[in-house]
C-alpha cells in the first residue's frame, strides 16, 4: 500500500499521468496492416492501441504481430497484409485501467508496461498513461521530498 501522504503528493499531479486520446497515435479494427505497419514504422513505436469506429477501446497492437503475418520458412512475403486487418491480430486481452484511475493498480502495471490504456465505464478510450509520465512524477517527488513533507506536516 502507498502511504498516504506520497500518493496525495502524486496525485496533486495527476493531470500530467494522462495523455489525452486525441494525442496519441491509434489505428482502428478495420485498417489494413500495410496501415498500421506503416503507421508504427513511421512513429517507431512497438506497440499502439486499437479503436473502432465509435472510439471504443479494442486492444493493441503490436510490430511483431504484424511481422509474424509476413514471415515465410525462406522468405519475408507483405502481399498479406493487404488483405489482412488489425482486428484479425490484434490482442483484445490488454490491461486497462479505468477513469478515475488508482495510483497503486498503475504503478504494479507499468512495471511490465510502457503505457496502460485508460478507458472509461463505458470502454470509451480515454488516452494512455505511459511509465515514462508516472517516472518523471517520481523523480519530482524525490527531489521535493523535503519540501512536500513540511507542506503536509503543516497542513495537520
Amino acid at each position: 500500500m502507498i502511504s498516504k501522504q506520497i500518493s496525495t503528493f502524486l496525485m496533486q499531479n495527476k493531470r500530467h499521468f494522462l495523455i489525452p486520446a486525441s494525442q496519441v497515435a491509434t489505428v482502428q479494427v478495420d485498417n489494413s496492416l500495410t496501415h498500421a505497419f506503416m503507421v508504427l514504422s513511421k512513429l517507431g513505436y512497438s506497440r499502439i492501441p486499437v479503436v473502432r469506429d465509435d472510439a471504443k477501446f479494442a486492444g493493441e497492437l503490436s510490430m511483431p504481430m504484424i511481422t509474424e503475418q509476413m514471415l515465410k520458412l525462406d522468405e519475408i512475403d507483405t502481399s498479406c497484409l493487404d488483405q489482412m486487418t488489425v482486428a484479425d491480430v490484434m490482442d483484445e486481452t490488454v490491461n486497462t485501467v479505468n477513469n478515475p484511475y488508482d495510483l497503486e493498480e498503475i504503478m504494479h502495471l507499468l512495471v511490465d508496461d510502457n503505457f496502460l490504456p485508460v478507458v472509461s465505464e463505458a470502454q470509451d478510450f480515454v488516452g494512455i498513461i505511459t511509465r515514462r509520465e508516472m517516472m518523471k512524477s517520481l523523480n519530482f517527488l524525490a527531489h521535493n521530498f523535503d519540501k512536500s513533507q513540511l507542506l503536509l506536516d503543516n497542513e495537520k
